[in-house]
């Protein structure tokens, strides 16, 4: 055999020995990096190895970023809701030289606590409560809370009442968190009925009602208004009750809640159009036209007709027996408040003098001391022979943007909800900085799938 070809093979071996060892060292190195990068992402997250999330994509990796910190939110949510407690029961006990209560941004001629004192104290005189131009509140308030504000300690004046505000928010903070997880299970059921089962499988799994329910807790002006012995809390337990209540289809509650709501402040009148939605439709509902989309899809596909039936099943009919229950215990609700009104304003004034002192204090718009919103400057500087003019026209802003907006957000009650209670507080005549927006509006939380759907 010629010398050239032995040496031909001798350099082919050695090539080939020589790309072995490379590849050898290339798998080496690549085992090696998976190893380092996979202690990295577990170092990094290691609460994923818990949540079975997959990290094949750069969506995933988000997801299990978020999932960690929503695992961590939840794990440690009492801890954090009792830390919120605590910190309001130590500004109220140690914090009586703050004087929140004279504040416009917290106190307002209807949530004032000194106000209510004082009206208590016109009760307690055998007058009625609305005299003069003090007390513009419920009646049921001077029973309840009336009592508590002749008791008081050095430092601070109204520190029962304060405490009472405090029991007040953890309730309404516990109410949203059951409100949120409804919500949840609502979208979860709507993703199956338009066969996104693999949105629901691979969804992160955020608790929305831990989550709002800190906010709420957490919330500066809440916990402000809180302290500063104002009878926000109240009014926005009530609003809770009501939405809670609806997105559990239980009648009385709902009904409970929307009129000792209305009682305390009269713009959440407004919000009977998406506690009829929840209650007929439910809390969550995608609009018939992707149910239309699908059933024209699976017409086109040839899809039998078992299928076409069950799929047009799901498409959420209105329910009137609830709204109907919901009408009656309302009324019922209705009338066992007036009645306590007027037991409680007997031989001291009557329900006659009481809504002219709540409701047409709210809308005439008469106390025109500073606060936090426009109309008191506005009516302030206006002509008197403008003024009946511009109080319809404020006033009916609100009602006009009812309908509206119930017609494009009616599979979306508790969004809708929302939205009034922002209008409301932009437009209201006394507003104050706490309210139930924040908490509503971070429950609101939707697959990115189903929104595309919807918005389709």
């Amino acid at each position: 055999m010629p010398t050239s070809h032995i040496e031909k093979k001798g350099a082919k071996a050695k090539g080939k020995s020589a790309l072995q060892k490379a590849a050898r060292l290339a798998s080496t190195q690549r085992s090696h990096f998976q190893k380092t990068a996979s202690t990295h992402v577990t170092y990094l997250w290691p609460a994923a190895t818990d949540l079975h999330v997959s990290c094949n994509t750069e969506d995933s990796q988000i997801g299990v970023a978020a999932a960690a910190a929503a695992a961590m939110a939840i794990r440690n949510f009492w801890s954090m809701a009792a830390a919120a407690v605590g910190f309001r029961l130590v500004l109220v006990l140690f914090g009586g030289d703050l004087h929140l209560a004279s504040r416009p941004e917290v106190s307002t001629p209807l949530t004032s606590i000194r106000r209510l004192a004082e009206g208590y104290w016109l009760k307690q005189a055998s007058m009625s409560p609305y005299s003069g131009s003090m007390y513009h509140g419920s009646p049921l308030l001077l029973s309840v809370l009336g009592p508590l504000t002749n008791k008081r300690s050095v430092g601070h004046d109204h520190i029962y009442c304060s405490l009472i505000f405090v029991a007040v928010d953890f309730i309404a903070a516990m109410l949203i968190r059951a409100t949120g997880r409804r919500l949840q299970i609502a979208r979860n059921r709507r993703l199956k009925s338009l066969e996104l089962t693999e949105a629901v499988s691979n969804s992160v799994n955020v608790s929305a009602g831990d989550i709002a329910s800190l906010i709420y807790l957490w919330n500066p002006w809440a916990i402000v208004t809180c302290v500063g012995s104002c009878t926000s809390p109240i009014e926005n337990l009530m609003v809770v009750i009501m939405i809670y209540g609806a997105c559990s289809r239980l009648a009385p509650l709902a009904a409970f809640g929307y009129v000792m709501a209305t009682h305390l402040s009269l713009y959440p009148a407004i919000l009977i159009v998406p506690i009829i939605l929840l209650l007929g439709y439910g809390p969550d509902a995608p609009p018939t036209k992707v149910f239309r989309i699908k059933r024209s899809s699976a017409s086109k596909t040839g899809v039998s007709d078992n299928d076409k039936s069950s799929r047009s099943r799901d498409v959420q009919q209105f329910l009137w027996k609830p709204v109907f229950h919901f009408i009656l215990w309302m009324l019922f609700w209705t009338f066992y408040v007036l009645l306590l009104s007027s037991i409680v304003l007997n031989k001291v004034g009557g329900l006659q003098e009481m809504f002219k002192k709540t409701y047409g204090f709210i809308l005439t718009v008469k106390d025109l001391s500073p606060n936090i919103g426009v109309l008191w400057y506005f009516f302030a500087e206006v002509f008197d022979f403008f003024r009946s003019f511009f109080l319809i026209v404020f006033n009916m802003n609100i009602v006009f943007m009812v309908l509206p907006l119930a017609i494009r957000l009616k599979h979306r009650p508790c969004f809708l909800a929302f939205i009034y209670t922002a209008i409301v507080a932009i437009l209201k005549s006394y507003p104050s900085t706490v309210l139930v927006v924040e908490s509503v509006s971070s429950m609101i939380k939707h697959d990115r799938k189903l929104r595309l759907l919807v918005t389709a």
